[in-house]
């Protein structure tokens, strides 16, 4: 393999340190979102046996936690999981990485878009407002919702132009409200909910099919998706093993977070009242705990989650673009560097307006419910593809392991390699029960083709941009698959 230093690019301003990374890391993951509107989505295919699922789900992303952290460690990059698939295994799967990683995320901001939306129209409705100019608001309903997240995601956008460290602050602020939120009311409706507390919630081998325990860990890999934002501002964060630190601190904070949310919820919510309520569960909890305007808190609270959620997608979606765009394997537009800010400006803005256009698109699907749904789904196969081959390349590149040091060996090429088996497992698994679930294709999220349309559209899109980039944009990145760093020869050479 070619060992001579990649040619420099653009600069990042270096700004951010432990804290800032784990604000960001943890805004992306957005456990409030989460819990309010992914625990009963979950519930709807598990039942009340969301502690099992979530804690079965950490332990592949646990594995995959641990190759993100070790290759950040020899080869800190923005597009990290797009840089180290493309050198450790083929730069075809490394562009598929990252091609996959923006789609889906600009598709969680479509999806987090409607959320916001729908959180401030519910804390409207808890307020007394119930029309504005003649017009009913509906919460469930997909054009309110996301015609009012679309004002938000503007302003989060902008927000992010002016730097990671001022949208950090931002952040900290946000989480410290919604986590003293979820915290206070989780633990009251432990202490006080209705419902007994079973053992059998955490028996993941009581749910009542093979098709709803793998859908229901690729639901609970989508709560999880985010801790990597830490790594994408990796070349922006003054010592690169902090943002492993960061990620690693949110990974198992989100663990904590989403057993007493999930706990929380089954003591105070019948299984029903679960999966009714979709992305208004959080109000309805609320409303069991407490009255007005206690009960109000946790809208709140979501409404925060998710306009932190909609900043940090930007964020890092920005960064691994720009990333791409040093490579030639993107367009110029996305490598430019703001001279005031020291931020991917131009980048920025594109991803918002990308995001504003798929969010217009998701209109198709009339109830907000149905659109997350199908939302979660595709992006959580197409997340668990990606997290899988990062962790195949992390085991490749440092296979050696394993004749020097069988104990290392096994951190850093077993663990990864079995996270990576289970994730392709269950994603491969989904799919064909998608496919056979019916017969004929219909725009809807009980329809199995459509399920299944849309992760395979986005990631044959991604091998169709990879054609072009190789073969119309002649990027070197596809002779080696190493990526253009202009930090890499100090920060490779300080790692060994």
């Amino acid at each position: 393999m070619n060992d001579t230093p990649p040619p420099s690019g653009p600069a990042l301003r270096k700004s951010l340190g432990l804290l800032d990374g784990v604000a960001i890391a943890a805004s992306s993951t957005a456990a409030t979102t989460s819990i309010g509107i992914g625990l009963g989505v979950t519930a709807g295919v598990v039942g009340l046996h969301l502690p099992a699922i979530m804690l079965l789900a950490f332990l592949p992303i646990l594995g995959i936690a641990g190759a993100y952290s070790r290759l950040n460690r020899v080869e800190p990059n923005a597009g990290n999981g797009y840089v180290w698939v493309g050198r450790s295994l083929t730069p075809w799967l490394g562009f598929l990485v990252g091609w996959v990683n923006i789609v889906a995320t600009i598709a969680f901001l479509a999806y987090t878009t409607a959320v916001t939306g729908s959180a401030m129209i519910q804390l409207a409705g808890e307020t007394g407002v119930h029309r504005v100019a003649g017009l009913t608001l509906d919460p469930d309903s997909t054009a309110q919702t996301t015609a009012l997240g679309i004002l938000i995601l503007v302003a989060v956008t902008l927000t992010a132009v002016t730097g990671v460290r001022t949208a950090a602050r931002l952040q900290t602020g946000l989480l410290i409200f919604e986590y003293a939120v979820l915290l206070g009311f989780c633990a009251y409706g432990i202490v006080t909910g209705p419902h007994a507390f079973s053992l059998s919630w955490f028996d993941p081998f009581a749910i009542p099919s093979a098709s709803a325990l793998a859908q229901g860990l690729l639901l609970s890999v989508f709560c999880y998706w985010g801790f990597e934002a830490a790594f994408t501002v990796n070349e922006e964060i003054r010592d690169p093993r902090d943002a492993s630190r960061a990620g690693l601190i949110t990974l198992v904070t989100m663990l904590g977070l989403f057993l007493l949310g999930s706990i929380a919820f089954q003591r105070v919510l019948s299984e029903d009242e679960l999966a009714g309520h979709g992305a208004q569960g959080l109000a309805y909890f609320g409303d069991r705990l407490a009255s007005q305007p206690l009960a109000a808190l946790p809208l709140v609270a979501l409404m925060f989650s998710a306009v932190a959620s909609l900043q940090a997608g930007v964020i890092p979606t920005a960064r691994g673009m720009f990333a791409m765009s040093r490579d030639r394997t993107l367009g110029p537009v996305w490598g430019k560097v703001s001279a005031r800010y020291g931020t991917p400006a131009l980048g920025t803005l594109l991803i918002g307006a990308l995001a504003t256009a798929v969010a217009a698109l998701a209109l198709v699907i009339p109830r907000l419910a149905d659109m997350i749904m199908a939302t979660v789904n595709a992006v959580g196969i197409v997340v668990a593809l990606s997290y899988a081959l990062t962790a195949l390349a992390a085991a490749v590149r440092f296979r050696s392991l394993l004749k020097e040091d069988w104990r290392q060996g096994i951190r850093a090429v077993v663990l990864p390699t079995l996270s990576a088996i289970s994730l392709l497992a269950l994603g491969g698994y989904l799919c064909w029960s998608f496919y056979t679930s019916t017969d004929h294709l219909e725009v809807s999220a009980d329809n199995g083709w459509f399920l299944l349309l849309t992760p395979l559209a986005m990631i044959a899109s991604g091998f169709l941009a990879a054609a072009w980039a190789k073969w119309v944009r002649r990027s070197p990145y596809f002779h080696s698959g190493r990526g253009t760093d202009a930090d890499a020869p100090q920060l490779l050479a300080t790692s060994r």
